[in-house]
């Protein structure tokens, strides 16, 4: 749970001209991608793939030491870390200006960083819930506000949310996550629509049970034994994920470079799922 090159979008304009810097060809080369949460788990193998593929890439966190340490791993030709706390339109701002600085334009955006807190519903605080919307609601839509300008001035490209499973049914204990994930399907289909135009595609990315930092089983109970706890987890995915097992970061990135790049050239407005299987249904044996 979490959360191309050439012609894009459908336009016939060019969305991938290189003006220096990225790794040469690949998928992305010449594009400018900005991905927040990017200083670890999956906004960090999405930094990284992304990267592999010709893209310069933005990475926006508030972890700073984490941050700028992927991005000194990158190569400042290609890479830049930003301090940006998506809630604040202050800091989207200051992120899409040091994009621009650097690497001259801006042609993609993840919106990949995301909270959770598991809580009964009728226990969880108002400051908590409204906590959760500012970062994974609020957060997506100042996103697309400020970055989505920059896009169609290059040319067009891409935007991707990354939503959530829970985005797409209910889930006990995660009232204020659910709720806000199913909030960011519904921005990204407005934003389709809106920005279809303009030459930007927008989807969403549906992550299931993925092994990050955020799901860590000893983040919800830190006096429990680590090794138990993860055997517990896995063996909970064994019962619940057909394909038996969480996601890896690697393969929900490989989701995100396709919707970022010419492959998915014709999709827009759509909430992708990457689960193992989970939302298929239930076994009765």
């Amino acid at each position: 749970m979490s959360s191309g090159t050439g012609t894009d979008a459908g336009t016939g304009t060019d969305a991938g001209t290189d003006t220096g810097g990225g790794a040469g060809g690949g998928k992305l080369a010449g594009r400018t991608v900005l991905i927040t949460g990017a200083a670890r788990g999956q906004g960090e193998a999405e930094a990284r793939l992304f990267a592999a593929e010709g893209a310069r890439v933005v990475l926006g966190d508030i972890l700073d030491e984490q941050g700028a340490a992927v991005a000194a791993d990158l190569g400042e030709k290609t890479a830049v870390y930003v301090r940006l706390d998506v809630s604040r339109e202050e800091d989207w701002a200051a992120a899409v200006a040091t994009a621009k600085d650097r690497f001259g334009r801006i042609d993609g955006l993840v919106n990949n960083a995301g909270v959770s807190r598991f809580n009964r519903l009728v226990r969880t605080p108002a400051a908590e819930f409204q906590e959760i919307t500012q970062v994974n609601q609020v957060g997506v839509f100042l996103g697309i506000k400020a970055v989505a300008p920059e896009i169609e001035a290059a040319g067009g490209g891409t935007i991707v949310n990354i939503a959530s499973y829970a985005g797409m049914t209910g889930m006990a204990y995660l009232g204020a996550y659910t709720a806000s994930k199913h909030a960011v399907i519904g921005l990204t289909r407005v934003a389709a629509l809106e920005l279809a135009a303009k030459g930007i595609r927008v989807n969403a990315v549906c992550p299931g049970a993925v092994d990050t930092p955020m799901t860590d089983p000893t983040v919800l109970n830190p006096r429990a034994d680590p090794e138990e706890a993860r055997e517990s987890a896995a063996a909970l995915y064994r019962k619940l994920v057909p394909l038996g097992r969480a996601g890896r970061p690697e393969e929900i990135a490989r989701l995100v470079l396709f919707l970022s790049c010419e492959d998915s050239s014709y999709i827009t407005g759509q909430p992708i799922v990457i689960d193992g299987g989970w939302l298929a249904g239930v076994t009765a044996v």
